[in-house]
């Protein structure tokens, strides 16, 4: 029987009497080591600068997706109006044919859709690219030139209104612009 406590107390392991095992910190906080304090603060460090990096990206991320939704809807503007333009151009000519006949109420009429119909678009942001002055290959395209007493370089005639909405060129404005006057001389020929 001696020998079953011997075996018994073999197969325990042994208990010690102070301090946590090895390893184990159990329910007592044992302090770190200074060597494991420099690597804490040293894991923390990165961690924090992960995290800092994570922030920026996201507020980036944020930002680029507000830049992205915002082109889209101008973008969508865009084509709407672009769609819109053959009917104002359309409610424009009408306008001239029914001021030649001189029928007042067609006139009045289509006066009234075309005001309506330029107020909406005007709403959305559309102006008219100004054709008063000197052509600009920026905002009008020049359809033809002509001879004229103005000075070279001027818009005479405006073929069809251009327009910019926002900051872009929706359409150029289509004109005639003036060329040097030629000089004849006396031969008649060449």
């Amino acid at each position: 029987m001696h020998e079953e406590v011997e075996n018994q107390e073999e197969a325990q392991p042994p208990v010690r009497e102070s301090g946590p095992v090895e390893g184990v910190r159990g329910n007592r906080e044992v302090p770190p080591t200074p060597a494991e304090s420099d690597e804490l603060a040293r894991e923390r460090g990165e961690l924090v600068d992960a995290l800092q990096r994570l922030q920026a990206e996201f507020a980036n991320y944020k930002k680029r997706a507000a830049r992205e939704q915002e082109a889209l809807v101008t973008r969508a503007h865009e084509r709407l109006v672009k769609d819109l333009l053959p009917v104002l151009d359309d409610l424009g000519r009408a306008l001239e044919a029914a001021e030649q006949h001189e029928e007042a109420k067609l006139e009045e009429g289509v006066r009234l859709v075309h005001r309506q119909l330029a107020s909406v678009l005007d709403r959305e942001g559309l102006a008219e690219i100004p054709t008063d002055g000197a052509f600009d290959p920026n905002v009008h395209e020049a359809l033809l030139t002509q001879p004229s007493d103005e000075p070279p370089g001027s818009v005479l005639e405006v073929i069809q209104q251009g327009y910019t909405l926002g900051d872009r060129v929706l359409r150029p404005a289509r004109v005639v612009v003036a060329a040097p006057q030629q000089e004849t001389n006396g031969d008649g020929g060449d």
